[in-house]
Protein backbone atom coordinates (compact mmCIF):
# COMPACT_ATOMS: atom_id res chain seq x y z
CA UNK A 1 0.00 0.00 0.00
CA UNK A 2 1.39 3.36 -1.02
CA UNK A 3 0.30 6.84 -0.07
CA UNK A 4 2.24 8.34 -2.97
CA UNK A 5 0.73 9.83 -6.06
CA UNK A 6 2.23 7.59 -8.72
CA UNK A 7 2.05 8.72 -12.35
CA UNK A 8 -0.51 5.97 -12.98
CA UNK A 9 -2.71 7.04 -10.07
CA UNK A 10 -2.42 10.69 -11.09
CA UNK A 11 -3.53 9.81 -14.63
CA UNK A 12 -6.46 7.77 -13.31
CA UNK A 13 -7.58 10.66 -11.08
CA UNK A 14 -7.20 13.19 -13.89
CA UNK A 15 -9.19 11.01 -16.30
CA UNK A 16 -12.03 10.55 -13.79
CA UNK A 17 -12.05 14.24 -12.95
CA UNK A 18 -12.32 15.15 -16.65
CA UNK A 19 -15.37 12.87 -17.02
CA UNK A 20 -17.28 14.13 -14.01
CA UNK A 21 -20.71 15.66 -14.41
CA UNK A 22 -21.28 18.27 -11.71
CA UNK A 23 -25.06 17.80 -12.11
CA UNK A 24 -24.78 14.04 -11.48
CA UNK A 25 -21.90 13.26 -9.14
CA UNK A 26 -23.07 9.70 -8.33
CA UNK A 27 -20.82 8.00 -10.91
CA UNK A 28 -17.82 10.10 -9.86
CA UNK A 29 -18.39 9.34 -6.19
CA UNK A 30 -18.71 5.63 -6.98
CA UNK A 31 -15.52 5.72 -9.06
CA UNK A 32 -13.48 7.43 -6.34
CA UNK A 33 -14.92 5.21 -3.57
CA UNK A 34 -13.83 2.16 -5.60
CA UNK A 35 -10.41 3.73 -6.20
CA UNK A 36 -10.13 4.32 -2.45
CA UNK A 37 -10.83 0.64 -1.79
CA UNK A 38 -7.88 -0.14 -4.09
CA UNK A 39 -5.68 2.53 -2.48
CA UNK A 40 -6.77 2.63 1.19
CA UNK A 41 -5.79 5.76 3.08
CA UNK A 42 -4.07 7.31 0.07
CA UNK A 43 -4.37 11.04 0.82
CA UNK A 44 -4.75 11.99 -2.84
CA UNK A 45 -7.65 9.59 -3.29
CA UNK A 46 -9.19 10.64 0.04
CA UNK A 47 -9.05 14.25 -1.16
CA UNK A 48 -10.81 13.33 -4.41
CA UNK A 49 -13.52 11.36 -2.60
CA UNK A 50 -14.10 14.35 -0.32
CA UNK A 51 -14.20 16.72 -3.26
CA UNK A 52 -16.72 14.53 -5.03
CA UNK A 53 -19.05 14.47 -2.04
CA UNK A 54 -18.52 18.21 -1.63
CA UNK A 55 -19.47 18.91 -5.24
CA UNK A 56 -22.56 16.74 -4.77
CA UNK A 57 -23.64 18.93 -1.86
CA UNK A 58 -22.85 16.29 0.76
CA UNK A 59 -20.58 18.53 2.82
CA UNK A 60 -20.90 16.52 6.06
CA UNK A 61 -19.46 13.47 4.29
CA UNK A 62 -16.76 15.52 2.58
CA UNK A 63 -15.36 16.91 5.85
CA UNK A 64 -14.15 13.54 7.12
CA UNK A 65 -12.34 12.73 3.90
CA UNK A 66 -10.63 16.12 3.85
CA UNK A 67 -9.56 15.68 7.47
CA UNK A 68 -8.11 12.25 6.73
CA UNK A 69 -6.35 13.48 3.57
CA UNK A 70 -4.72 16.67 4.86
CA UNK A 71 -1.89 15.19 6.98
CA UNK A 72 -0.57 13.30 3.94
CA UNK A 73 -0.83 16.11 1.39
CA UNK A 74 1.77 18.67 0.38
CA UNK A 75 2.12 21.47 -2.11
CA UNK A 76 -0.65 22.50 -4.46
CA UNK A 77 -2.90 19.56 -3.60
CA UNK A 78 -2.69 20.44 0.09
CA UNK A 79 -3.50 24.09 -0.68
CA UNK A 80 -6.57 23.07 -2.69
CA UNK A 81 -7.70 20.66 0.01
CA UNK A 82 -7.36 23.34 2.70
CA UNK A 83 -9.41 25.74 0.58
CA UNK A 84 -12.15 23.19 -0.04
CA UNK A 85 -12.13 22.04 3.60
CA UNK A 86 -12.40 25.60 4.91
CA UNK A 87 -15.13 26.41 2.42
CA UNK A 88 -17.06 23.27 3.34
CA UNK A 89 -16.87 24.17 7.02
CA UNK A 90 -18.27 27.60 6.09
CA UNK A 91 -21.14 25.97 4.19
CA UNK A 92 -21.88 23.92 7.31
CA UNK A 93 -21.93 27.19 9.32
CA UNK A 94 -18.90 26.09 11.33
CA UNK A 95 -17.44 29.56 10.96
CA UNK A 96 -14.84 29.48 13.75
CA UNK A 97 -13.38 26.23 12.43
CA UNK A 98 -13.44 27.57 8.88
CA UNK A 99 -11.66 30.76 9.90
CA UNK A 100 -9.03 28.75 11.78
CA UNK A 101 -8.41 26.64 8.66
CA UNK A 102 -8.10 29.74 6.47
CA UNK A 103 -5.86 31.55 8.96
CA UNK A 104 -3.43 28.62 9.04
CA UNK A 105 -3.72 28.02 5.29
CA UNK A 106 -3.00 31.67 4.48
CA UNK A 107 0.07 31.51 6.74
CA UNK A 108 1.22 28.31 5.02
CA UNK A 109 0.49 29.65 1.52
CA UNK A 110 0.81 33.45 1.76
CA UNK A 111 0.96 33.77 -2.02
CA UNK A 112 -2.48 32.19 -2.50
CA UNK A 113 -5.05 34.75 -3.54
CA UNK A 114 -7.82 32.15 -3.67
CA UNK A 115 -7.33 31.29 0.01
CA UNK A 116 -7.70 34.96 0.93
CA UNK A 117 -10.84 35.31 -1.20
CA UNK A 118 -12.47 32.25 0.37
CA UNK A 119 -11.40 33.44 3.81
CA UNK A 120 -13.27 36.68 3.01
CA UNK A 121 -16.38 34.64 2.17
CA UNK A 122 -16.18 32.96 5.58
CA UNK A 123 -15.64 36.28 7.34
CA UNK A 124 -18.70 37.66 5.58
CA UNK A 125 -20.81 34.59 6.40
CA UNK A 126 -19.73 34.90 10.03
CA UNK A 127 -21.02 38.48 10.11
CA UNK A 128 -17.56 40.05 10.05
CA UNK A 129 -18.35 42.21 7.02
CA UNK A 130 -15.65 44.82 7.61
CA UNK A 131 -12.92 42.20 7.91
CA UNK A 132 -14.27 40.44 4.80
CA UNK A 133 -14.16 43.62 2.75
CA UNK A 134 -10.71 44.47 4.15
CA UNK A 135 -9.42 41.08 3.03
CA UNK A 136 -10.73 41.62 -0.49
CA UNK A 137 -9.37 45.16 -0.63
CA UNK A 138 -5.91 43.82 0.16
CA UNK A 139 -6.18 41.22 -2.60
CA UNK A 140 -7.10 44.04 -4.97
CA UNK A 141 -4.26 46.28 -3.77
CA UNK A 142 -1.79 43.40 -4.02
CA UNK A 143 -2.87 41.94 -7.34
CA UNK A 144 -4.79 44.35 -9.56
CA UNK A 145 -2.22 45.97 -11.80
CA UNK A 146 -3.93 49.06 -13.11
CA UNK A 147 -2.94 52.70 -13.04
CA UNK A 148 -6.15 53.61 -11.21
CA UNK A 149 -5.64 51.05 -8.43
CA UNK A 150 -1.96 51.94 -8.08
CA UNK A 151 -2.85 55.64 -7.80
CA UNK A 152 -5.18 54.93 -4.86
CA UNK A 153 -3.26 52.00 -3.37
CA UNK A 154 -2.40 53.83 -0.15
CA UNK A 155 -6.05 54.81 0.34
CA UNK A 156 -7.23 51.27 -0.41
CA UNK A 157 -4.77 49.84 2.10
CA UNK A 158 -5.71 52.50 4.65
CA UNK A 159 -9.39 51.64 4.28
CA UNK A 160 -8.58 47.94 4.55
CA UNK A 161 -6.71 48.60 7.79
CA UNK A 162 -9.60 50.67 9.15
CA UNK A 163 -12.20 48.01 8.23
CA UNK A 164 -10.08 45.16 9.60
CA UNK A 165 -9.84 46.90 12.97
CA UNK A 166 -13.52 47.74 13.40
CA UNK A 167 -15.17 46.05 16.38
Amino acid sequence: MTTDLTPELAATIEEAFAKRDRANMGPTIAFFEKLLSEHPDNPHVLYEVGGSYDTAGQEEKAVGYYERALPGLTGETRRKCLLQYGSTLRNLERFDESLAVFKDACAEYPESDSLRVFKALTLNAAGKHGKALATLLLVIADKVDSAEIKRYEAAIRGNADYLANLG
